[in-house]
This record gives structure tokens, sequence and C-alpha cells, in this order.
């Protein structure tokens, strides 16, 4: 009989008390251990079982499981090492996860923070009925447990090292997951630095200079650049998406994925694979996601967005809004289906994200909306990758982002495809006018002092529109040679019977064209002196069947016109 499966639990003895659905990642405690490191983190996407997994680190080690291996982990893998059992239950474990701290300010996210590291005093209020505090720590201790703002809230996890260490007369295993989450949500609101100035001094009482910490765990997704708030971590041991360190203790492998579909049942393995695979760790393939899995068997194979669709993406979305032209472009090959060159970094240097297209590559790949494989070395410690879209539930996400872009304008963008689709010039020109005093500033993001606008930005964003909500009836390209030139964007239909489209975007010059109009004239007299319909003739599609846009913009302000 197939195992119930409990969506959303992420305690493994609550899973394994109640025989509900697991797959064996205990192995992973062993090879953690031998491998000796003194901090260790772990990078991997979201929902890709880093909180159960650490879970079962915390209830493999914590003394409040003393006792209980044969009952917790009897049937699974770990047990199978006799030299393991000496070390189940036997410390002190401090069980932090910052998952949930988001905010939209620095005083709020910090309030979180100061609500984690209290819960942890509070899990060990029995220390203040022992003689290992004095007065002075009982004040610090009784501080920290109402949340008072005056404590030094940096040496707070070294503090309580220090007594559970004296308390049990052995060193404590500190577990902290999603180390990260307050670093993104702080980048995202505006507030990286003030979150920096704290994370940095806690991070090193907490670690580095921890002389009552045996060893510690850490998981995030993004590795976070040493001369932020590791700065002071010079002994951490980092295992990125890239590394082949510990490469199957997350995520699930085909093979796990393929017997659990025979559990309950299910046979659809190529859907399976189109969806839901695609994912790699260091030189593993064929990487599943484990959320979107155990979804899909508890909705008894009904293919869905279920990893996609647990995040708003805000951070990914904004990015590639304010993003240059350049990365706009690339976005526009990875959405036709296409693959992308870049050098990817295994350390995010958030203040690097702005203008920095690779930096940007290289958190969608640690994420995992992005995979691919090492095509060369740049040079030593240089590392370029052909990536693309992870799978078909990755380009639903990115689909809804580029929609949700323009979903500010109500119905009015389907209104714009419409009037383009049908030929009404002076709809379109009305929606573009509308739609750019409100959204022109995510893709126009002059944000410091004399960086150069580029209206581009806005009109490839149209791009992206397009090839989300056109795909089906056309084959969208843009940037692409035809005749003697390159055209902006090129509508090629899928049904013989629908007209092709040719657009030429033009920024108008005042030292090039005297007005709108010129500019425009201009744009039209382009497509057809560079013989930008050569390809689509090429395929068999008459001139009669090829119309032919200038859209022109000046600043905020477009025309748009209509060749012969």
């Amino acid at each position: 009989m197939a195992r119930k499966i409990f969506i959303g639990e992420q305690d493994f003895v609550t899973l394994r008390e109640n025989n509900y659905f697991y797959i064996d990642k205990t192995e992973f405690i062993r090879t953690w251990w031998e491998d000796g490191d003194n901090t260790t983190a772990i990078m991997r996407p979201r929902r890709f079982g880093k909180t159960l997994n650490m879970s079962m680190v915390n209830a493999f080690f914590s003394i409040d499981y003393e006792g209980r291996g044969q009952e917790l982990f009897g049937d699974l893998r770990i047990w199978q090492y006799e030299n393991m059992h000496r070390l189940q239950g036997k410390f002190p474990v401090i069980f932090l996860s910052f998952a949930m701290v988001k905010g939209s300010s620095y005083g709020n996210l910090l309030h979180k923070l100061r609500e984690i590291i209290a819960a942890a005093f509070k899990k060990h209020a029995y220390l203040l009925e022992s003689d290992v505090l004095d007065d002075a720590d009982k004040a610090y201790f009784a501080k920290v447990r109402f949340c008072e703002q005056s404590v030094d809230w940096e040496v707070s996890i070294n503090k309580l090292s220090a007594w559970l260490s004296a308390y049990y007369q052995r060193k404590v295993i500190i577990l902290l997951d999603e180390y990260d989450a307050p670093m993104q949500e702080a980048y995202a609101g505006g507030f990286w630095q003030e979150m920096t100035e704290f994370m940095r001094p806690f991070f090193n009482a907490s670690f580095k200079s921890n002389a009552y910490m045996d060893r510690a765990l850490m998981t995030g997704i993004t590795r976070v650049a040493r001369e932020s708030i590791f700065s002071d971590l010079n002994h951490l041991a980092v295992v990125t998406v890239l590394d082949d360190m510990y490469n199957d203790a997350f995520g699930f492998s085909e093979t796990e994925v393929f017997a659990a579909m025979d559990e309950y049942g299910l046979t659809d393995r190529e859907g399976v694979k189109a969806w839901y695979d695609g994912f790699s760790f260091g030189n593993r393939r064929d990487v599943y996601n484990p959320w979107s899995i155990i979804n899909f068997l508890k909705e008894k194979g009904r293919f869905d967005a279920y990893w996609a669709n647990t995040s708003a993406n805000r951070l990914i979305s904004n990015l590639l809004q304010s993003g240059s032209v350049s990365l706009k472009k690339q976005f526009e090959c990875l959405l036709q289906g296409r693959s992308i060159w870049a050098e990817i970094d295994n350390q995010v240097v958030f203040h690097d994200m702005t203008g920095n297209t690779n930096a940007i590559w290289s958190l969608f790949v640690a994420s995992g909306y992005l995979t691919g494989e090492k095509v060369q070395a740049a040079e030593p410690g240089r590392l370029v990758y052909e990536l693309r879209i992870t799978n078909y539930e990755t380009r639903c996400m990115f689909d809804s982002l580029v929609s949700r872009w323009f979903q500010s304008g109500g119905d009015s963008y389907n209104e714009f495809i419409e009037a383009l689709l049908h030929d009404d010039v002076e709809a379109m020109e009305d929606f573009l006018n509308d739609v750019s005093l409100r959204t022109f500033s995510f893709f126009d993001v002059g944000k410091l002092p004399g960086q150069r606008q580029e209206p581009e930005r806005f009109y490839h964003g149209f791009v992206l529109g397009m090839m989300v909500d056109l795909r089906e009836e056309y084959v969208i390209t843009s940037n692409r040679e035809s005749g003697f030139g390159r055209y902006d964007i090129m509508l090629e239909p899928r049904n013989d019977s629908d007209n092709a489209i040719i657009i030429e975007f033009k920024v108008f010059r005042p030292q090039r064209e005297k007005n709108l109009a010129e500019a425009l004239q201009h744009a039209l007299r382009q497509i057809e002196e560079r013989n930008y319909a050569a390809a689509l003739e090429a395929k068999g599609i008459p001139q009669e069947r090829i119309r032919k846009y200038g859209f022109v913009f000046e600043g905020k302000k477009v025309v748009v016109g209509r060749g012969k």
C-alpha cells in the first residue's frame, strides 16, 4: 500500500513517526560528519529539501532524540554504519531557520531575526534553573527572550553555545537553515548595507570565534560574497550547485522519481521528465525538484507548476525588468528555447547585479531557474556555461513573470495584441503612450546620476511580452539578419492564412531628424531599403501578407505608423 503524502511537512521526526512518504537521504549525515569541516554552507534552490535535511541532521545528533536512533533511523542507510550509532542523540544542537524572515524594512527584518533567536533561547529556558548562568547571564537571557532592543544580539548565539556546552559538557552543533533569506530581502528592499552591518558580526561571533561549537551546517540559495557577510569566515567550506560534493543529498534522482511513480501507480515518465527534470548539481544530471514531484504524486499525476507557484520571485522579476538591452536579448533567446553562454560566478555580489549580466545569470543558476553545462574555462578560476531554461515548469514561471509586467493596464495589453493583429495603428499608438507613462520605469532604469537612459529596454520588454502571449500563433524573433541588415522584431505566422509582421523601433534623435514624423518615415524606409522581408519571402510568404510597422520613441511619447 502506498504511503500517505503530507504536503508541506518538513519535520523529519513527524514524517518517520507517521510513516509518511519519504525518500532516504540519511547517507548525507555520515558523509558530512566524516568530511570533518568546521562550518559547511550548502547552496541549493528553494524547495529542494534543505529544511527537511536539516531537520534530519537535528534528529540524528540532538540530545532531544537520544535513545531514538533505532526508531527513527533503523531502516535507513545511516543505521548501517555502526560507528555512527554512538553519535546519535549525543550533542546539544542549536537549530535556527531564517526561511520566514521577510519584511519591507530593515527594522521589520531585524525584529523577525530577533524573534527567531529569542525562540531558540526559550527552548533552552531550563538553563535558568542551573548553576551555569550567573546573575548577569540570567539578565541577558531574559532580555533576549523578550526581544529587547538594547541587547547585543550579534553575540547571542555565541553566548547560548557557551551555556549549553557548560551544561552538557560537550560542544554544540549549530544548524542554520536559509541563512541568506534576510540578505535577499534586504537587497530587494533597498537596505542591503544595514543588514550586512548586522549579519557580518553575527556570523563571526556565531561561527568563527565560537570556541564552544563542535561544527556547523548552513543552507541557503546563494553564496553571498565573502567581502560582505563572510569576511571573517575564512574557514568556511562552501558547496554550490556547480560543485560535486553532496550532489545526491538534495533533490530526487530519476531512479528515485520513477520508483515513487511505481509506488503510486503512475506511468507518464516522459511527461515527468519534460515538466520537472533538468536540474544539475556538479556533474550529476537528471535531478528533479522534490516539491513538484511530491505534489505530482499527491495529485495522482496531474501536471502543474507546483514549484514555480510557491514564490512571488520578486527579485528575479525586478532583475529582468530593469536589465540591460543585452540581458533582455539573451532572455529572448531563452524564451525561444535556445541557449546562451555566460560566465558564472559561484559568489553572488548583490551590488554587482545592476549592469552585470553575468552576475544576474549566476543568480538564476544558483536559484535553479537556469541549468547548463560548462563549455570552457576562460582562464583559471573563470567558468563559462551554456545555459538554458531548466524545464517546462520553469518556463511557465518565466511566462507568468513577463505577463505580470503589464497587468497594471488590466486588459489593455491584450487589447494591444488584438490591435496589432487587426492592423489598428491608432489603437496601438494609444496603448503604447498610455502604458509607457505607467511602466516605462520598469525597463528604463537610469538610477544613477548621469546614467544613460535606454528606451530600448522598454520595447524589448514588449518583445518578451509578445513571445509569451503569441508564441502559439507566431514564431517570434528579434535582432536577426534578413536582407541587408538586422530587423528589430519579426512575427512569422504558424498558420498559412495569417499575416506576417515586421516592427522597426527607433529612438527620436533631434540631431538626426526634425520631428517624430520624419523619424517614423526613416524607420519605415529602413525596413524597405534593407529588405527585412527577405527571410519571410524566402519561406513563401508573399509581400501582400507582410505588414510593416515603425514605432518611434521620444522619451515616454510614442508614434506608430505602417509602411507599404
